[in-house]
């Protein structure tokens, strides 16, 4: 894989208040049941910001208000490579609608650390723990 250019995908922390909304992978996706902030592919032509934004009304359907961008997080997944482009936001409005994940929910940065995260994500929950929210 090392040929190949890693998957760009964004993915948002996204705020409800003082909590962090997570979701868990659907048995049908990759990663199976896995945790995960939510977002998708970079598509061409398209800015980072953009994208998880548009990213966050067709799988959450909620509008969302950008904070700032994290570290990127790159991992190896063996068959396929990933670069997460994470993004601290704010909830602005909408409703919650999963239309790909299986269940979400929304915690406190401590409880984080318990979930079963996908593996390009732990660096981000790790950074996470150590900013001061």
């Amino acid at each position: 894989m090392l040929d190949e250019e890693p998957i760009k995908v964004t993915c948002a922390i996204i705020f409800f208040d003082q909590k962090i909304l997570v979701t868990q992978r659907s048995e049908k996706m990759k990663l199976p049941l896995k945790w995960e902030f939510p977002g998708g592919k970079l598509e061409k032509k398209e800015s980072e910001i953009d994208s998880i934004k548009r990213e966050i009304v067709e799988e959450i359907n909620i509008e969302i208000e950008i904070i700032k961008k994290l570290s990127d997080s790159i991992y190896d997944y063996g068959i396929f490579q990933i670069k997460l482009i994470p993004f601290l936001a704010n909830f602005v409005s909408g409703e919650i609608k999963l239309a790909e994940h299986k269940k979400f929910k929304l915690l406190n940065v401590w409880e984080l650390k318990d979930l079963d995260w996908a593996e390009a994500d732990k660096p981000i929950v790790e950074e996470l723990l150590k900013l001061e929210l």
